[in-house]
């Protein structure tokens, strides 16, 4: 017995093991801080993460929104690109074809040109050989005449007769054949 006395003693002197008042407040404490979590803390802490929840909810939402109307305002861009990059081939085609027609008109009026200044490069040149032609046949019959006077030895001085004689005298040279010209 005694030694279940000094057991019980023992027990009752243990520092691990608590006293009965100090476990009854310590239940109380436990309840009233359980209560007050639980009906007090709880709700409020509940209504903060939900306000949170519907904020980053919301966030989100917004984030995927201004996602997607980047998304679209990207392909309106790419559209628009694409339709421009077709205008500009469009009008680089375009210059191409007025580049090629305005050459074409620049030759074809150089031609002209050409053909006007050789033309009328032909038509001085005929001018030109008529006159030498009629100032040669007027020499060749000024000489022609001289020297039929020296030949005769009479004077051919009457225009009349001096034309005759150069007419003659050429019709006589233009119907000889070309070893004579």
């Amino acid at each position: 017995m005694i030694s279940a006395a000094n057991t019980l003693a023992a027990e009752m002197n243990n520092p691990l093991i608590p006293h009965v008042y100090e476990l009854v407040v310590g239940s109380f404490a436990f309840l009233v801080v359980f209560v007050v979590v639980g009906k007090i803390l709880t709700p409020r802490i509940q209504k903060t993460l939900a306000e949170r929840t519907e904020v980053i909810e919301g966030g989100i939402k917004k984030a995927e929104d201004a996602q997607a109307e980047a998304q679209r305002t990207l392909e309106q861009y790419r559209a628009q690109l694409a339709e421009a990059r077709q205008e500009a081939a469009r009008l680089r085609e375009e210059a191409r074809e007025q580049g090629a027609q305005i050459k074409a008109e620049l030759r074809e009026e150089a031609q002209a040109e050409a053909r006007r200044i050789i033309e009328t490069a032909h038509a001085q040149i005929e001018a030109d050989r008529q006159q030498a032609l009629t100032q040669l046949r007027g020499e060749i019959g000024r000489l022609s005449t001289e020297l039929a006077s020296r030949i005769v030895g009479e004077s051919l001085e009457d225009e009349a007769r001096q034309r005759r004689v150069v007419d003659r005298f050429l019709e006589e040279l233009e119907a000889r054949p070309e070893a004579v010209r």
